[in-house]
């Protein structure tokens, strides 16, 4: 597509009236160039593989054209079972609600036409197995919930026209290959396939090719428009927590959102900057459903100032006007990073990520930085600069030994198959 084809409102992208009707009340002015350029290959049935920066409204993006297939679709004769049209997998509990809940609101003006369900683990299935008689028309799904309904034969996927994978490159992860092989076995091989994320690595486009059929292929990760400023802060070992409670305080940051590896880092961090007088709320695995919604909420309300959370909230948190993200461990993985630092400037919206590096970190975010093709000045805060000959002394340490020549491990033949048979092709096993 030319950029000269391009559609400029959605009006010219094929949306019908009363989804146009709801994007005005939303004030949605235009779209954004994920829209623009996915929402007509959709509409036209295509497969897709859609990469674009997290904020950039790849939701709607496929939301909007899903609410319009399903409503020039004649009702599916249920009858004989719970069937459902269209399929949205997310990797978290989170996401699948906003995800649902943006769906349901794009819909506002459809009469009650379309029926979206959502289900995820960590609370009661009776609930979601009752929304699910009859069946639905759209469902939004984490994988090993949607397994254990399926177990039960509260929704069977026979009819599936459409599967949507949202956060694609998680979805398609070693932590979920054999969920979705599952999953994807009980689909129709001749539906829709539709992948969005921020971030595909290599070695998850290499999978991709068992999934579609004849795919577009949007990536605009690296659009010059965004409004998210990057800071890289260097500073001393062991000084990261009187750093961080210093940025907060000199900033008065209303709301800021900090990373951290492991859950029991989260709790730790909170207890440090409780003693600086900081308070903090924690969001992690290890919380109850319950909880992890309260704090969200609370979050997202502006009751709570800062939110130390591991990278469950990294993929479908989507607060407004988030002020500022700050890493205060590294990613292990560098597309993580993306989608940490995507929870702020979102939807043109200006916003901050801010990460703290000591001598350890070094190398590792030059890694983060080649992989994600950016190249970020270091600076350091005022009070707490880092002390020069230290750090060189410990790099000096920190630098590898070569190795004699001939030694090393034996590398893969490239002809090899990486992770072979686990997208529907049968295993020899």
């Amino acid at each position: 597509m030319t950029s000269s084809a391009i559609p400029t409102n959605f009006k010219e992208i094929g949306l019908i009236e009363p989804l146009i009707a709801r994007l005005t009340e939303l004030e949605y002015t235009e779209p954004t160039p994920i829209q623009a350029q996915a929402i007509p290959s959709v509409l036209a049935g295509r497969d897709l593989i859609a990469g674009a920066n997290t904020g950039s409204g790849k939701t709607a993006t496929f939301a909007l054209p899903l609410l319009q297939q399903i409503t020039a679709q004649p009702k599916q004769n249920t009858s004989k079972g719970n069937y459902v049209s269209a399929l949205v997998l997310v990797p978290t509990r989170e996401l699948a609600t906003q995800v649902a809940n943006s769906i349901k609101s794009y819909a506002a003006h459809l009469n009650g036409a379309i029926q979206t369900v959502v289900v995820f683990g960590g609370v009661s299935a009776n609930t979601q197995m009752l929304a699910l008689r009859g069946g639905c028309d759209i469902l939004v799904a984490t994988p090993g919930r949607l397994l254990d309904l399926i177990s039960s034969n509260a929704i069977k996927l026979d009819l599936v026209k459409t599967l949507v994978l949202d956060e694609a490159d998680r979805m398609l992860s070693s932590g979920f290959t054999d969920e979705l092989t599952a999953l994807l076995a009980l689909t129709p091989s001749s539906k829709q396939t539709l992948l969005f994320s921020a971030t595909f690595p290599e070695k998850v486009k290499t999978f991709t090719q068992e999934l579609l059929n004849d795919p577009i292929e949007l990536q605009l990760q690296n659009a010059e428009s965004s409004t998210l400023v990057q800071r890289v802060f260097t500073v001393n070992q062991g000084e990261k927590t009187a750093v961080l409670a210093n940025l907060i305080k000199e900033n008065k940051w209303q709301q800021a959102l900090i990373f951290v590896n492991a859950k029991h880092g989260c709790n730790h961090l909170a207890d440090k900057l409780g003693k600086r007088g900081i308070r903090a709320q924690v969001f992690h695995g290890d919380k109850g459903q319950g909880a992890r919604t309260q704090v969200l909420q609370g979050f997202k309300a502006g009751e709570i100032d800062v939110l130390i959370a591991t990278d469950i909230a990294a993929r479908g948190l989507d607060v407004e006007k988030l002020p500022v993200v700050i890493n205060f461990d590294l990613p292990r993985s560098p597309s993580d990073y993306m989608h940490r630092i995507g929870r702020s400037g979102r939807a043109g919206e200006v916003g901050l990520a801010i990460s703290l590096i000591d001598h350890e970190d070094y190398h590792h975010f030059k890694v983060i930085e080649k992989k994600n093709k950016i190249r970020l000045e270091r600076e350091q805060v005022k009070g707490f600069e880092v002390d020069e000959e230290a750090i060189k002394e410990l790099l000096e340490e920190l630098k590898p030994v070569a190795k004699p020549e001939g030694s090393g491990k034996k590398k893969r033949n490239k002809t090899e198959p990486v992770n072979a048979d686990i997208w529907g092709k049968k295993s020899d096993s």
